[in-house]
């Protein structure tokens, strides 16, 4: 596994649109595996591949919750979603900046697993909303898009 280095802000490839993975390939599975070292060397919660400067339709999430763990997900598609929460966000490509975010209170995603396998995830609260900010990347969305207000932090009592 390697460590990658994470696109920022301004780099184009983060507002493109990536394609889909036609089969997972043991590059596919190098890549997940990268970008899960990654996320965590970089203490981050999700990783989509464009932030890697891979324009494939990979994400990585680990919402850091008792159920989950890590989830790779190829593919990843919302077939469902609902109701609303608003919460502060950050983003591991826009360093320093954090923001309110209106998500869906409940996401049903649709994926692959590393394997192949068809997979369904009903994710409620956090996780709904990793998944959506990872999933927008993918579409060449960023937070900053949808952020309501900004959010500063007074580092030194924090």
């Amino acid at each position: 596994m390697a460590i990658r280095n994470i696109r920022i802000e301004g780099d184009p490839i983060l507002r493109k649109i990536s394609k889909k993975v036609p089969q997972i390939t043991d590059r596919i599975k190098v890549l997940l595996d990268d970008m899960a070292e990654t996320m965590y060397v970089a203490d981050g919660v999700g990783l989509a591949a464009p932030q890697v400067g891979i324009l494939k339709r990979v994400i990585v999430v680990d919402p850091r919750d008792e159920e989950t763990g890590l989830v790779k997900l190829v593919n990843p598609e919302i077939i469902e979603a609902d109701g609303e929460q608003i919460g502060v966000e950050g983003c591991l490509s826009i360093p320093e900046f954090n923001g309110t975010v209106k998500r869906p209170e409940h996401v049903k995603v649709k994926y692959l697993d590393e394997d192949g396998n068809e997979k369904i995830w009903d994710a409620h609260g956090f996780p709904a909303v990793v998944l959506s900010h990872e999933i927008d990347h993918l579409d060449g969305i960023l937070f900053r898009d949808k952020y309501i207000d900004e959010v500063k932090y007074d580092v030194e009592n924090a």
